[in-house]
């Protein structure tokens, strides 16, 4: 039995199931383990150009979404591009994955584990029927995409061992890299038999009766995990050269820049902060992407401020919060939102700062819209 009785069906949305935004259809792009081609970013862009509003929005699960999708032939776009390798499992293939692993740092490589992944999922059946809210991941031990809190997820422990999590929690089981794949893939199993109402695997009554579907690995004490995202921008000394970190401004990219990604790196990674990590590329790269709008300089003060689509893309949204997001200093982190739903809200600390009526509302405190700035400035001092 769940804990919290659904009483709708799961609406998270996909490429042949969109939502109903104000200015037209959203459909969501999964990108297993953020990884995605030249190729396919070119198809993104031709995509977004053709049947949506130009531009593509990165989410907080290292997918992708096109907005205002009124004209036909996305469909046949994306599976042209390798993006769409699924008709029936498509809303599920939600998979994080440490976006700089086996580029900078972490105890495992677990590049490629996404993909495997993938392809076990989309082979089941049974699979299908997963809340197109369960998350998947694979944290290379730094404790970046554990700390998002995924369903399921292996973390490693050394270079060939991992800890599998439960809701973000050690269950105190440890598999092999080499068994990561098969034990996440058991656990979600579990979970699309017994799940009931519920649409992630902190809503169970006892998320631990889900390791009654593995019956390999070790048990040991748990662990406590802290981490953080790991969104580091600017220039990287890679393990195999320079990489670099690039975010575009709230997460909104245009087609010309997508197509500038393509140009520049021989793959890229989207993580689930809103950034995009390029391995193998240098400072010319790094002039290019500053020259198209990206925030590449660590020292940027508009990273520290992220904000939801508002308006005039969503319809409860009170404000134009990109608009009025400009007025924050970029010294105090912070999400500003529409509406109390707070889409796209960051997991780290922040200042909370939700649109209200004839102003915002910055940690509880109302403000006109003039004072936004000072008084982000005061809180983020207290």
């Amino acid at each position: 039995m769940s804990i919290r009785a659904r009483v709708r069906a799961d609406a998270c949305p996909g490429v042949f199931a969109t939502h109903d935004a104000a200015d037209g259809p959203l459909a969501r792009v999964r990108l297993p383990g953020g990884a995605v081609t030249p190729a396919q970013l070119r198809a993104l862009a031709d995509a977004a150009t053709a049947c949506g509003d130009g531009d593509v929005h990165l989410t907080s699960r290292g997918n992708v979404q096109l907005r205002a999708v009124i004209r036909p032939g996305l469909q046949s776009r994306l599976s042209d591009a390798g993006l769409l390798p699924s008709l029936t499992h498509e809303r599920v293939r939600n998979v994080l994955a440490s976006p700089w692993s086996g580029i900078s740092g972490g105890l495992a490589d677990v590049r490629g584990l996404a993909a495997a992944l993938d392809d076990a999922v989309c082979a089941r059946p049974d699979l299908a029927s997963l809340p197109g809210r369960f998350l998947f991941a694979f944290d290379d031990g730094r404790g970046d995409v554990a700390g998002e809190a995924p369903d399921v997820c292996w973390i490693a422990v050394s270079a060939e061992e991992g800890a599998v999590l439960l809701a973000g929690e050690d269950t105190g089981v440890r598999v092999s890299r080499e068994s990561a794949v098969d034990a996440l893939v058991a656990l979600a199993a579990a979970f699309a038999e017994t799940r009931e109402t519920a649409w992630r695997v902190g809503e169970l009554d006892d998320p631990s009766t889900l390791l009654l579907a593995l019956d390999f690995g070790t048990r040991t004490a748990p662990t406590s995990w802290q981490g953080a995202p790991d969104d580091r921008i600017g220039a990287v000394q890679g393990n195999d050269g320079d990489a670099i970190g690039a975010a575009p401004r709230f997460g909104q990219l245009t087609a010309t820049q997508l197509r500038l990604l393509a140009d520049v790196a021989e793959h890229a990674v989207v993580t689930p902060w809103r950034t995009i990590v390029l391995p193998g590329v240098g400072a010319n790269a790094r002039k290019a992407l500053a020259g198209a709008g990206f925030l590449t300089d660590p020292a940027d003060p508009r990273l520290g401020v992220s904000a939801c689509v508002g308006r005039p893309g969503c319809a409860k949204s009170r404000a134009d919060v990109r608009a009025d997001a400009v007025r924050l200093p970029g010294d105090v982190r912070a999400h500003v939102s529409g509406c109390e739903r707070r889409c796209g809200k960051p997991s780290r600390s922040h200042l909370d700062v939700v649109a209200a009526e004839g102003g915002y509302r910055v940690d509880g405190t109302w403000v006109p819209v003039e004072q936004l700035g000072e008084m982000a400035v005061r809180k983020g001092n207290t």
